[in-house]
């Protein structure tokens, strides 16, 4: 009834087609957001097929005897359409592990889709993963805001936003992200860290996408203080990288430009998400950070992670 194949770029449109109609996929997704860094993994995405017609993808990336869904994003699993149901999830995950078996692959790493990114119920592919044999392995956690629901945005975060303010900060959609990401690098080095995205990469992702890929900026007559970069899903907005300066620190521009996201900016959207707060495959939770996000009223959402050998 399925036909599982390997992913062709000629597939490109059909498979952004079928990721834009999905219920669980999103920009990372797409070929053009997948691709930028295609020259770093060996791709083995697959198209899954009822009679020559797409019902669903699975972005995925081949080392060795292994198979990750996928490397280089987030996320990803089965990014399924709506007509894709429980019975027939089951059955693709069989064939999909038929096919992956004959091309030499042992085990698959799945990256599991978090459930506030579906943009309608999608877990199938988590009951298909049991059946299957699948064993969860890693369990990060996040810190979501749920927009559409009364959030305790704590009094200090309030204040917080209302001195940056009284303080002549404002906010404002940026045009370039160089400024911001020597900002970025520089945060980041305290922690002897660095970004995962090069400048020239993240100006190529922006201009692919440059109503989804959106960086907002605190400045103060001229200066730059703070910046956010947000992917925007649709339905739920994600805080892909922050910053903050010395000097924006004082005024706590950071908190004021949160606070005018949450408030104001993507108020009408159903979740805000602002990534994991664990370390060292899960196993250590950083405890100021996401303290941080709990100030916002963000809760925990799990990023659930499972090895299944074939």
């Amino acid at each position: 009834m399925f036909t599982v194949r390997r992913y062709e770029p000629s597939d490109a449109a059909a498979w952004d087609a079928l990721v834009m109609r999905s219920r669980n996929g999103n920009l990372l997704h797409r070929r053009g957001y997948m691709d930028y860094h295609a020259h770093r993994f060996n791709d083995a995405s697959l198209v899954i097929e009822r009679d020559g017609d797409i019902v669903a993808v699975f972005p995925a990336n081949r080392h060795q005897d292994m198979v990750s869904s996928h490397g280089g994003l987030t996320y990803a699993g089965l990014i399924s359409g709506q007509a894709l149901r429980a019975e027939a999830t089951l059955a693709i995950f069989g064939n999909i592990r038929d096919f992956y078996h004959e091309a030499g692959v042992r085990a698959v790493h799945y990256k599991a889709v978090p459930h506030v990114f579906h943009a309608y119920p999608a877990e199938e592919d988590l009951y298909a993963l049991h059946r299957w044999g699948a064993h969860l392995v890693r369990r990060d956690l996040s810190s979501v805001i749920p927009l559409r629901q009364a959030h305790a945005l704590t009094q200090g975060r309030k204040a917080a936003g209302n001195k940056a303010r009284n303080a002549g900060v404002v906010r404002q959609e940026g045009n370039d992200p160089a400024e911001f990401h020597v900002l970025l690098v520089d945060v980041l080095q305290r922690h002897d860290a660095t970004p995962t995205h090069s400048l020239p990469e993240l100006r190529l992702l922006q201009g692919r996408f440059p109503r989804q890929i959106v960086l907002h900026e605190a400045r103060r007559e001229g200066e730059l203080l703070a910046g956010v970069l947000v992917y925007d899903f649709g339905h739920t907005v994600h805080t892909q990288y922050m910053a903050v300066s010395s000097e924006g620190r004082q005024v706590d521009a950071l908190s004021f430009l949160l606070v005018e996201l949450i408030g104001s900016v993507y108020a009408d959207r159903t979740h805000f998400t602002f990534g994991i707060s664990t370390e060292q495959g899960g196993q250590v939770l950083n405890a100021g950070l996401v303290a941080q996000k709990e100030f916002f009223g963000a809760r925990a959402v799990v990023h659930d992670f499972y090895d299944w050998v074939l």
